[in-house]
Order: C-alpha cells, then structure tokens, then sequence
C-alpha cells in the first residue's frame, strides 16, 4: 500500500471505513454516586421503557441510525468534514464520510494533497526524517517578534503559538491519564485542518513530542480530538475486518452554543455575544456541572470556552471515558429538558412532584431570572413576544386581564410584566384560577428562558470530535482557555487573550532591560508565564495533576482485584 509520508494516512481510496459497532444492550442497574436526595440509579436497559421511570422529565428513544447534525466552526466536528466544506449528502440528511477523504474549499486554490507532503518516506512516524529545517520540535533560538500589523489567521502567527505557547506536554498528559505512554494516548485520533482548508482525519502519535513536531511541520488552522481505537488509527486499513476498528473510550463531552438561545436572548444573535447574554452561558455551566458532580459522582469535569460563544465540558472520569453510546444517550437526556424548535410550543414538561434536579436546577437559577433574563434581556418587550408568554399561562381569564393592562401600556418592561402576574391572580382577575396550575406555569417559564440549552447529539456517541483546548479560533483568534468554575462570574469571554495579543506579550516582555536575570539555580520562565496566557495554562495544570493522581488510585485498585464499578 502506497502511503503519504506526512501524518501515516492513506492516500484516498473509493470505498469508506464502515464505522458502525452493534449498540450492546447494558442489562440491569447502572450504580452511581449521587447526592443523598437524589435517586441512587440510574437504569439503562431499554431508552423507551425503563428510562422514563426514574427521568425528572420525559426521554424519547433515539435509534442508532439517528442521523448526524453538522455542527459549526464554534461547536464539534462529527464524523464529516467541517461545515461549508463539500460533502455528498444522501436523501435522507446522512453525510457520505470517506475517512480518508481530504476535503478542500473548491473556491480557493486547487492544490493537491500529494504536492504538500513528501511522499517518499514510509515510515510510520515519518515526521522524524523531516529537513532540519521543519523537523526540529525546540523552538529557535530567536524567534521572529510579530509585528504590530500580523493576524492571527498568519500561517507565522499560528507556528509561533504551537512553538511557544502551546502546552503539548499536559495536553498529552490530560489525555494518556499516565505520564507513561499508554494507548490512552497511541491509540487516539486526531484531526487536523490545515491553513489551505483540507482536513486531516485519523492521524495518531505515541508520544506528546510527535505530535508536537507534525503540528510544527503541518502548522494547522486548529485540531480536534477523537475516540481511542481498538488499534491505531493509522493502522485501520491493515484490519482484515474493519469491524476490528471501533472507538473504545472517549471523555464524556457537553456543548453549549449561543445561538440556541437565539430566540429568547435579545442582546445578540447568531455568531455574536456580548457580557448580557453570556450570563445564559454562565447558567449553563453551574446547572450541568453540579449535576454532573453531585448527580453522577463526576470529579474530573473540566469546562474549555469555545473561543467565541460557548463552552464545551469534558468528563476525563474512567467511568465517563469508558460509556458506551447508550449510557451517553442516558446521561444527556437525564440533563435534556427544554425541546423543541423555535417555531414549536409549550418546550418544557416536567413532572410533578419536581424531580430533585430540577428543583435544585430551580433554585440556582431563581437568582439569575430577575437580573439577567427579566432586567437584561427583556423577553417581552415586543407584542408577539408577550404572546408568547400569554401562552404558557394556564388561566384564560387571568390572560385576558393581563393582556388588557398590557395594552394600555404599550412600554412596560418584563420585569412589571412578570410582577402583575400575581398581583392580579390575587386581586381575583380570575375566579376559577388554580393557584398550583399558576405556580407550575411559572417554573416552567423559568426553565424555559434559564434551564440549559445542549447540543445533546455532542454527547450521545463516542465518534464525535471536539474542539482542542488551547487552539485558536479561526474567526476571532481567542485562544480555547480552561474556565475555573469557582470565578465563574468573573470569567469574561470578550477579556479571553487572543494569538497575536499574547505573543506581543512575549515581546515585550523579552525587550524589558529592566528585569533582573534569573540568579543561579533559579528556574528560567517559560514563554506562557509571561503572558495572560498563566492563570488558564495553571487551571489546567491543576485539573491534570487532579487526573492523574486519581488514575493511579485506580491502578492501584485494579492490582488489588478490586475492579472500579461503573
């Protein structure tokens, strides 16, 4: 088999790589550790029957052949080229993936895969052949300063990151679980789009240093993170059945995007944010993370801000890494309570008595509702939008009432709006008015313009890939920095350091002759302590150093014949 020297891929080939494993029906009780007022299990055999038992709101069953979303540049890749690339697409929404395939804007520059890599050199780690001139991984002795005028979206910009900046030995680190190479690591695909839009999928390394000089030489727009494989990625095409090649583990991952909050939030729309609406973000994050620790016993949940409207978090737990698509589907719909499209109706219908979840999902988002919905965004400034809140109101005499005083005064705020509520219920608006019924309305108000929004197919299955931590983002240049989730509130996306900001940091702070030299034995700063760059780079050193030392706990465990329980 002829093969492209650079990353091990195979050059492209008719027939793609059946990625279809058969779901394995996980019988009986699935045991996790959950807070003392929280239901202690959750069942997983059967989505459209059990599951619906002991969920704090309803689950519809999902098939395996649910077909894929397309996600944007600021969310997940899937199995399939970026969105805007070329695909073919069958009748029934399904993207035709060629696993090898090598997908490149038509409208740019018609160049050929093979003429960007040598394709002489067959080694299966050919990066380490390379010309001293791209092979070297140190980065130089002088590295060009940016000037003022550089973009991020610079080829020179982007190489003087992944040179300086770039923390590929707790990336590694972060996803080996071990300081030791492991599988965990080898065995883990990564995908690369390139400056020239082509997208690299199934590339692997054994080590933080090989992958680290193939990102030098390649020098990618970004990169995204895959599943562990059976076996290595690259080697997929040697398999006598490609049923052999199946994704293993994968971090349990979450998405939260802006725009789907597009029609209640009134600030921004589409790819654009400002401090009002990332406080739905913000929401977003407490609600799922403490449901993620206290609900299911997740200790290793880290939280990345997407580089412009959202967030992204990752559970590197062993049992979350080890779910298979099932049990994900579980976990995303027990956290699923708002459905519906924007053109649909009543989106929330939880259960009474309120699940625990939702009861204390209520009270963390009972202090944000009078601020941030009702104050900063006005839900129900415009007509129709206050129609919309007739709707969800149970009494039609109390709706009409309301609807009169509204009218008389055409400029009354959401706040008054959500006030006169009770105070004409209790003026006796409505004499049949059921007060439980109006209660119940206003949670699932509540819920409806507060509760988590997810991209809940993110999560369902193993294969898909997600964003890197620490790339850059194509269209604003922020770097995707680790978000502390005890300054939540102070966590600022617009205040997020970009490529060219932080390497002008370096700059100056290398030109500053004021600074004393390092004294003897003292430790020499790296490049990423002289920047902004510090406090996200020592967030997720912590959350590493967490990980890790929880891995060797289980090692541990293992050698004593007592196996980690799911």
């Amino acid at each position: 088999m002829v093969t492209i020297a650079v990353c091990g891929i195979s050059k492209l080939e008719e027939a793609s790589l059946a990625l279809a494993p058969p779901l394995v029906a996980f019988q009986g009780l699935y045991a996790s550790r959950l807070s003392k007022h929280v239901f202690s299990y959750v069942r997983l055999a059967g989505l459209g029957t059990g599951l619906e038992e002991i969920m704090p709101h309803s689950v519809h069953s999902v098939s395996a052949e649910e077909p894929e979303n397309l996600m944007d540049e600021d969310s997940i890749l899937p199995d399939a080229p970026p969105a805007g690339l070329e695909s073919s697409e069958s009748d029934d929404g399904q993207v035709d993936n060629n696993p090898d395939a090598v997908m490149q804007d038509p409208a740019k520059e018609n160049i050929k895969l093979e003429d960007l890599f040598d394709d002489d050199d067959d080694e299966e780690f050919p990066s380490s052949g390379l010309s001293n001139e791209t092979a070297n991984s140190s980065p130089p002795a002088s590295p060009p300063k940016m000037a003022p005028a550089a973009k991020y979206s610079d080829p020179e910009v982007m190489l003087a990151f992944y040179q300086r900046l770039f923390p590929f030995r707790y990336l590694f680190q972060w996803l080996n679980h071990s300081m030791k190479p492991s599988n965990d690591f080898g065995h883990r695909e990564f995908a690369f789009t390139l400056q020239n839009d082509a997208y690299l999928r199934y590339q692997s390394f054994a080590t933080s240093d090989l992958l680290r000089k193939d990102i030098l030489r390649l020098n990618p727009s970004r990169f995204e993170i895959g599943p562990v494989y059976t076996t290595n990625p690259r080697d997929r095409k040697t398999l006598r059945k490609s049923t052999a090649f199946r994704p293993l583990a994968k971090e349990l991952v979450f998405d939260i995007d802006l725009t789907d909050y597009d029609e209640i939030r009134t600030c921004c729309d589409k790819a654009n944010i400002c401090r009002k609406c990332w406080s739905f973000v913000t929401m977003a994050i407490k609600v799922v993370d403490r449901a993620l620790r206290d609900d299911f016993g997740f200790d290793h949940v880290m939280w990345v801000y997407s580089g412009r409207r959202g967030a992204h978090a990752w559970i590197s737990d062993k049992r979350a890494r080890n779910m298979d698509d099932q049990k994900r589907r579980a976990v995303a719909g027990y956290l699923e309570v708002i459905k519906g499209g924007a053109q649909s109706g009543k989106k929330v219908n939880v259960k009474r008595p309120l699940h625990p979840h939702i009861a204390r999902s209520l009270d963390i988002l009972k202090e944000h509702f009078q601020k941030d919905i009702l104050e900063n965004q006005d839900p129900w400034a415009k007509p129709e939008k206050t129609e919309r809140l007739l709707q969800l109101l149970p009494d039609k005499a109390l709706n009409d009432a309301l609807r009169k005083k509204w009218d008389a005064a055409p400029g009354r705020s959401s706040v008054s709006k959500w006030a006169d509520i009770d105070a004409l219920a209790k003026a006796g608006a409505s004499k049949n008015l059921d007060g439980k019924a109006l209660l119940e309305a206003k949670q699932d108000i509540v819920l409806e313009y507060a509760y988590p929004r997810l991209d809940v197919e993110v999560s369902k299955k193993q294969i898909h890939l997600l964003k890197s931590p620490f790339v850059i983002h194509p269209g604003t240049g922020r770097v995707c920095v680790p978000i502390d989730t005890k300054r939540l509130e102070k966590f600022d996306p617009l205040g997020v350091p970009t490529v060219t900001q932080l390497l002008g940091e370096i700059d100056e702070w290398d030109s500053d002759k004021v600074k004393p030299e390092p004294e003897e034995g003292e430790k020499k700063l790296q490049d990423y302590e002289k920047t902004s760059l510090k406090p996200y780079m020592d967030h997720f050193r912590s959350h590493v150093g967490a990980l890790l030392k929880a891995e060797k706990g289980v090692k541990r465990e293992r050698e004593d014949d007592d196996p980690m329980e799911f």
